[in-house]
This record gives structure tokens, sequence and C-alpha cells, in this order.
């Protein structure tokens, strides 16, 4: 069994004028991805999902990555990246590269469960639970001046007993909004904080103290990815744990942040970190040195099935019998065309509980006709 093809599929969900949102660093007015297909002389198909500008992905697959694809036996997946890090490293290890071979990593993944009859957490090492629980990514900073409570409000209705918002403007902003937040979901649901790096650490250790009557699961970013250095300087002042690992690409970044134990959850991006196989690996490393790891997930729906699958085989370590908390999973819910209409059978994201699909590969089925609806057109 060989690769015969390899296909880029550059995708953009447009919010229309004044929709936009994202974080205390900017906002975004469209939604983009790039699913990956990957088809055997056989007839044997994968999906994959990349992050990133989707021209440029595309191109970068079509252009870096399809020979090195094609003719490769499927299960010589884990040695991707190796690829990337000997072969290609004039063009780096990090960035829309490694993106690009993120999306085939799945892709590769998919099609071995697809063909095997077996799911991807049960390939990449056993499925370690069931079901994950999932926390209400939202609350962005608008355009549009969004009041805060609406979404937050929408998240508790959904049945969210989790949530984590997005602050990181100024410290008087942060904690009305926190204080918000924290109303609306009640005192025993879990709260997360995301600065997007918007801070230096003197005001990042200004934050934590103010919100210290509220109960933060975690801060998310409180600085910029760049600054190890402010990272250790807010790990010895402030007691709230600290994640990060949506920025970092590959395990050379993530060995990093844990050998440094920068953050106390680490968070890697199945979609730009270099996929399934080096997600893996980053979890490897980070449990060795007993840290949490908690997937960032923040693409379309194949992406967050990729996500679901990885989720579901991280290990308990150290946990036994006994598992203190459960695993924390991102769900987006902000206005997504490409994670909503995807898939030929959308995920149902009510409760706070999410099921990890068991069927084979990725579990899901994504939509021909919404792809056509939203695929990016290459020839401007």
């Amino acid at each position: 069994m060989e690769v015969a093809s390899v296909d880029a599929i550059p995708l953009s969900y447009q919010l229309g004028d004044g929709r936009g949102y994202g974080s205390a660093r900017g906002t975004v007015t469209q939604r983009t991805s790039t699913l990956i297909r990957v088809e055997t002389g056989d007839g044997a198909v994968g999906w994959g999902e990349a992050f990133g500008p989707p021209k440029s992905i595309a191109t970068l697959v079509d252009e870096l990555l399809t020979d090195m694809v094609v003719g490769m036996d499927p299960y010589e997946v884990e040695s991707l990246c190796d690829r990337n890090y000997t072969g290609l490293y004039h063009f780096g290890s990090r960035g829309v590269v490694q993106s690009a071979i993120s999306g085939i990593d799945i892709a590769l993944w998919d099609l071995i469960g697809r063909v095997t009859g077996t799911s991807i957490a049960r390939l990449l090492g056993g499925r370690n639970r069931e079901h994950v629980t999932p926390y209400a990514s939202t609350m962005y900073i608008t355009q549009w001046g969004q009041p805060p409570a609406e979404p937050i409000q929408a998240a508790v209705d959904e049945g969210f007993s989790a949530a984590k918002i997005k602050i990181g403007r100024n410290i008087e902003d942060d904690v009305e909004r926190v204080q918000i937040a924290r109303d609306r979901l009640g005192d025993d649901a879990r709260l997360m904080v995301d600065c997007n790096g918007n801070y230096r650490p003197e005001q990042a250790i200004e934050l934590d103290d103010a919100l210290s009557p509220f109960d933060v699961s975690w801060i998310e970013e409180p600085i910029p990815p760049e600054n190890r250095s402010g990272y250790a300087e807010l790990k010895r002042a402030i007691d709230t744990p600290v994640a990060a690992g949506e920025a970092s690409y590959g395990r050379f970044e993530f060995k990093e942040l844990i050998d440094d134990r920068t953050v106390d959850v680490v968070q890697p991006d199945v979609c730009k970190c270099g996929g399934l196989s080096e997600a893996r690996f980053i979890a490897k490393l980070a449990t060795t040195e007993n840290l949490a790891v908690s997937p960032h997930v923040w693409t379309g729906a194949v992406g967050l099935a990729a996500s679901l699958q990885f989720a579901g085989s991280l290990p308990n370590y150290p946990h036994s019998t006994n598992v203190p908390e459960p695993v924390l999973f991102e769900v987006d819910r902000a206005d997504n065309g490409l994670r909503e209409e995807l898939l030929t059978e959308p995920f149902d994201f009510a409760g706070d509980t999410l099921e990890i699909p068991d069927a084979p590969g990725l579990g899901v089925e994504p939509d021909p006709a919404a792809i056509e609806r939203y695929r990016v057109d290459q020839s401007g």
C-alpha cells in the first residue's frame, strides 16, 4: 500500500462586515483552514486538516511536500516530522511548513484507521477514556462590542460546566469580564482565562493578584510565547497554573517549555505542531515530567475530530484507579461554519461531556457539498 495522491483543499468562512472576533491581540474577519486528502493506489482515503493561511498551505503541499509523501507507505507516518527536521531543515521546523505536515500526518492516521477498522485513539496507544469534559472557549473580543454576558450565558444554556474566556486588554477590564463569567457559570464551574500573550511579566503578575478572588483554573499565554525568561519569572511569582503551547511548533520548542518547567499545562495543537505523531511525542515528554496535557483546538471539524482522538489516547499518568480531574477539551463557540457544517454528522456539544468517536480513523465523514461551498478559488 502506497500513497498515490495528496490534495490540499483551502477553505474560508467569511464572518461578514463588522462581525469579526478574536482576542486582545486583534480580531479575525474569516475562519480559514486547509483540508488534506490522501489516497492510496487501491482507493483508500484519509482526511486531515492544517492550520494556517490556506493558499499558502496548499501551495506548500503542492510544491514542497507532495513529492515527499507520494509513494510512501502510510505506516511510515511517524517519519514525516523527522524528514522535515532533516531533509527540509532549510525551510524551518515551525510555522506553515510544520502546519502543512500536520494536515498530512492526520490524514495518514485517518487512512490507516479506515483500512484497519480502528479508531485513531486506539492506534495511538489505547483508548484511555470514552469521553472528555468540554470547556466553552468563548467571550471573544468582538468588533461589534458584544456584551460579554451574552456568550457566556449561551455556553451555560448549552450545558457547559467549564469555560475559557478572552482577557488581556487591561487589568480593570479583565476583572470585569472574569466577574461576569464567574457569576454566570457559578462557583463550582471551572474557569480559565486567555491573554493571548498581550502582557509583560509584571503586568501578568498584577493580573494574577487581581483575579485571586475568582478561582481561575489556569492563565493561558499571559505573556508572549517567545518570552521564555518572562515565563520563568512569572512562574516564580504566581501560584495559578500557567498554560501555553498553541504558538509552539514541534518537539524542540515544547521540550524547552517542559524541561524549564515554564508551564503547568502543555497545549499542543495537532493541526500545527506536526500532527498526531508529533502531538503524541510531545505528550510523552510532558507526562514524563508529570505535566498536564490539554490540546489546543481552534480549527475546523476535521481538526476537532483529530484533537478528540488525541485526547482519548492521553495517558492518565501519574494516576491509577483514581483520576482526580478530567481531561479538559477546548470547544470553540464562536461563529465558524468550518466547524459546524463540514461533516455529514456534526458534533453535538450539548451537555458537560463530549463522547470520543470509536469508529475507524477519525470517526467522522467530511461533507463534499460543504467543502465545495467554502473552497477558496486559487486561480486569483
